[in-house]
């Protein structure tokens, strides 16, 4: 193939290409102008059945925009069930799951009798699990979740959804005893031993069966004995006899720990200063 050939089919793909890209913006504009009619329109039983058509078409932001306008014309109407619900998961479909919780949430109470009534309830519980945070993070929704799972497992005991809603609220669960030891342990490595103290103890109050509870008591132990070595001559007795009182309870509940030789160390120095009996190091 000569140059002159190259040349020629270099400036046909060219041309060609303009015109799919000027076709593509016709037809994009050409589809705005017509949504932007239909949004001004008063007929709404045509925005009704659009509705349905860009619902199956994924079009999620134009079915939630053209609702707010629909909903209200059908409240009254055998309709108005089915809008509700299409508005519902259309809304959960577009991310919008604070949104989305609340319109599942009212369908529910709108039409308990709904066979979709069931999956509302499932839906809720699964926007607040969306929501849910890491647990460093403020876990508000994490709580949410955890009650509306429980809701919709006490409603719907029969459920086939029951088995993966028990499994949702546990590993919620989970991740709040993980937010309880994150924020106890926060006192103890800033160096805040009496805060670290009453923050430990409230979590071991709170999640007694934790997978961190040997940790957590170990944690609580250095701490009370550390507070101890940092006080001053008038408090340091009562403040040793605690971490002793909780070196007694730790290694009742752990005689082997992973912490064996830091607690050993805590009991030898307590003991010395309360002058009784150590033991090898």
């Amino acid at each position: 193939m000569n140059k002159k050939n190259i040349v020629i089919l270099r400036n046909i793909f060219i041309m060609r290409t303009k015109i799919y890209i000027l076709l593509l913006i016709a037809l994009v504009t050409s589809s705005c102008g017509e949504y932007d009619a239909l949004l001004k329109s008063t007929d709404y039983e045509l925005k009704k059945q659009k509705v349905y058509e860009y619902y199956d078409a994924g079009k999620y932001v134009k079915v939630t925009e053209l609702l707010m306008q629909v909903i209200p014309r059908y409240r009254a109407t055998e309709e108005a069930e089915q809008l509700s619900w299409i508005n519902a998961q259309a809304t959960y479909k577009l991310f919008e799951y604070e949104v989305a919780e609340q319109y599942f949430k009212d369908f529910a109470d709108l039409y308990p009798l709904s066979v979709n009534a069931e999956e509302a309830h499932y839906m809720a519980a699964m926007c607040n699990y969306s929501l849910s945070p890491r647990p460093e993070l403020d876990q508000t929704f994490t709580k949410k979740a955890i009650e509306s799972f429980t809701i919709f497992m006490t409603r719907f005991p029969n459920s086939s959804r029951y088995d993966e809603c028990s499994e949702k609220k546990k590993e919620m669960q989970e991740k709040l005893v993980e937010k309880s030891y994150i924020s106890a342990r926060l006192y103890y490595d800033m160096g805040e031993f009496r805060a670290a103290t009453v923050s430990l103890s409230n979590s071991l109050k709170e999640f007694p069966d934790t997978k961190y509870r040997e940790e957590l008591m170990f944690l609580r132990l250095d701490a009370l004995f550390q507070t101890a070595e940092r006080s001053i001559p008038s408090k340091k007795r009562e403040r040793y006899q605690a971490a002793l009182d909780e070196y007694y309870s730790f290694i009742e509940e752990y005689p082997k720990s992973l912490h064996d030789k830091e607690v050993g160390k805590i009991y030898n120095v307590t003991a010395r200063f309360l002058n009784i009996e150590t033991v090898k190091q």
